[in-house]
């Protein structure tokens, strides 16, 4: 990380605002666990409440009437993988075209990427394997999500809010654009093949290894919906059990987790703007991985005391 300097600056301090925030909520919510009942109502709590909560956790939300109307259904999440698997391909071809053809990013692109990077440093410590590889595993992990949601998993009449719908989307566009940021001359020494290292392929294991464990995941949550003919029985939220559900409460959260650190060694650990994605998405799974637990406990008396919510035998 010596290499990275203040040229992504705002980059940087755009992930640490999202990562400030998260942290933020996520200890806000673990303090509003123990706010006196009178106040559950109050205005500003259930606006809290409304904004970190989608799907099941909102289901016993006391909310008002109005606050309804901004409900938009959860099966539309896979807009998010639509739109990054568009983008991230598109913004792809264009630094394959950058590295191999030499030709120089449309102009819009170089003043997004200079507002976000100050100008272009000719000796970036990434290489250009590592931004073609990140660029490459980001489109694989969206378009697998995005046939999990069209194909694999079962959603019920879950909501999420407008302004979750609407960051989601802003949230992948920006996630391309940070990938992009790591290397803007695509420099490096050699022919990107050449430049295959050690820390390539630990990345790239761990990336399948956590895609293997989210997808198990996804299909065990289907199959709690599901009868053995695969056609969907009930859309009742039931208590996962087996593999990583014995350990805690949304593996497919921490799996997640692991999918960034793995793209953080990808880089070979020298993206400082990298590992703040890494902090973001770790308080962000962390809040709704403890939303999740919490609905689980409350509703199951018999539920495992000894799971965690997010990571085994830590959260």
């Amino acid at each position: 990380m010596s290499g990275h300097s203040v040229s992504a600056s705002y980059a940087d301090a755009f992930w640490c605002f999202l990562t400030s925030c998260f942290f933020a909520a996520f200890c806000l919510y673990k303090l509003t666990k123990h706010v006196p009942r009178k106040y559950e109502t109050s205005l500003a709590l259930v606006l809290f409440q409304d904004l970190i909560r989608y799907g099941k956790t909102k289901q016993n939300l006391r909310r008002h009437g109005w606050l309804r109307a901004c409900d938009l259904p959860k099966r539309w999440f896979w807009h998010f993988y639509a739109v990054s698997v568009g983008w991230n391909a598109f913004l792809l071809s264009l630094y394959l075209s950058a590295t191999f053809r030499h030709r120089p990013y449309p102009p819009w692109l170089t003043g997004v990427l200079d507002s976000l990077t100050d100008a272009p440093q000719a000796d970036s410590p990434v290489p250009q394997m590592s931004t073609l590889l990140v660029l490459l595993l980001l489109c694989v992990h969206a378009l697998r999500r995005l046939l999990e949601c069209l194909r694999v998993s079962v959603f019920s009449d879950g909501a999420v809010h407008a302004v979750q719908y609407a960051f989601g989307l802003c949230y992948y566009v920006a996630l391309g654009l940070t990938a992009l940021c790591t290397d803007r001359l695509g420099t490096g020494t050699g022919t990107p093949l050449s430049q295959l290292d050690w820390f390539h392929v630990a990345g790239g294991s761990l990336f399948l290894g956590a895609s293997v464990l989210q997808h198990r995941c996804t299909v065990l949550l289907a199959r709690l919906r599901t009868g053995k003919s695969g056609a969907v029985e009930t859309l009742a939220h039931r208590l996962p059990e087996g593999g990583c559900f014995e350990l805690v409460s949304c593996p497919h959260y921490f799996a997640e987790l692991l999918i960034y650190v793995s793209l953080a060694l990808v880089l070979g650990g020298r993206s400082l703007t990298w590992w703040l994605v890494v902090l973001y998405v770790l308080f962000n799974q962390a809040l709704a991985a403890q939303l999740c637990h919490d609905f689980y406990v409350g509703r199951y008396e018999s539920y495992p005391r000894r799971r965690k919510a997010f990571i085994p035998f830590v959260l």
